[in-house]
């Protein structure tokens, strides 16, 4: 029981060294520094996403260089309906063998290496790549789904301790299967995944099959609210400099408004095909999402230096 409360007592400081920058000296803070971009939450503990293209934006100069070049624009083929399921991950309406055994194995270890005695009750397959608006962009939304009140009565301590254990796992580690990156969640029993395509690896069926007909995308609403925020990012970052602070109030508030902007298009009927997480994803992808959290700690390390 000590070892527990141990690693909850962990999990709890991982929890907070990713909402709450803190000034940088040592080799190993300057490594997590720059591990720091790719583990920020906007939605919840299923809603982790790890970009791998990284974050250039070291100081000013590489920002407006940044902004002249831009990155790579999402392009809207890249949400279209695809006529069919990823060929290499479905057969026949199954997931590749190959691949369950995989991600079986991985869910396993994961759990294994908490070393707390959690028992999977069921292993499922979500996201785009379960459904026909995957993409080269799409990751694997490998979902663990644990019971949380057989590991402590307290349920929310439980969570907090899989936000830091899932914390770490993403730091150090960098998986993927046919290019695509296997991102693990942990969901308690009974928690509603809001996708249209939910597979459930333990069992080798569709919990929630997805309709081909049903997808609708409205890319030109998502595009005009993802240029709402960047326009907010790029009017934050003209003044966070010589206004930390005011910056750093900025940007939470902005954040915030992503949370909900998202929150909001997956609980709508239209879920993950909804104008507000499309515009999300063309955020995250553009890397938007990595630019306000670089602005975010550069005011904060401001707020905390003293100049010569």
């Amino acid at each position: 029981m000590d070892k527990w409360f141990k690693m909850l007592n962990e999990s709890r400081v991982d929890k907070r060294a990713r909402t709450e920058p803190t000034p940088f000296k040592s080799k190993a803070q300057q490594r997590y520094k720059a591990l720091r971009r790719k583990n920020d939450i906007y939605t919840s503990v299923s809603g982790h996403k790890n970009l791998k293209t990284g974050a250039p934006f070291n100081n000013n100069a590489q920002r407006a260089g940044t902004d002249r070049l831009r990155f790579e624009e999402v392009e809207p083929e890249s949400f279209e309906k695809q006529p069919e399921l990823e060929p290499k991950f479905w057969l026949a309406g199954k997931l590749n063998p190959k691949i369950a055994r995989r991600l079986m194995r991985i869910a396993n270890e994961f759990l294994e290496g908490l070393d707390i005695g959690a028992q999977m009750k069921d292993l499922r397959f979500t996201g785009s790549l379960a459904n026909y608006n995957w993409s080269k962009y799409s990751d694997i939304d490998l979902h663990i789904v644990v019971d949380f009140s057989k590991i402590d009565e307290n349920t929310k301590l439980v969570e907090d301790f899989f936000y830091g254990a899932i914390w770490r796992w993403n730091e150090l580690h960098d998986i993927t299967i046919y290019g695509h990156e296997v991102e693990i969640f942990v969901e308690n029993v009974g928690h509603v995944t809001h996708s249209a395509g939910i597979y459930s690896i333990m069992n080798k069926e569709w919990v929630i099959e997805p309709d081909p007909d049903k997808i609708d995308f409205d890319y030109v609403t998502a595009r005009k609210k993802a240029d709402a925020i960047e326009t907010e990012v790029n009017m934050i970052e003209k003044f966070a400099m010589e206004k930390p602070r005011s910056a750093v109030k900025s940007i939470d508030r902005l954040k915030e408004k992503i949370r909900r902007m998202r929150r909001a298009g997956l609980y709508s009927p239209l879920q993950e095909y909804s104008a507000e997480n499309i515009a999300f994803k063309i955020l995250r992808r553009e890397q938007t999402l990595d630019k306000l959290n670089d602005m975010k700690y550069d005011a904060y390390d401001t707020i905390l230096s003293i100049g010569e």
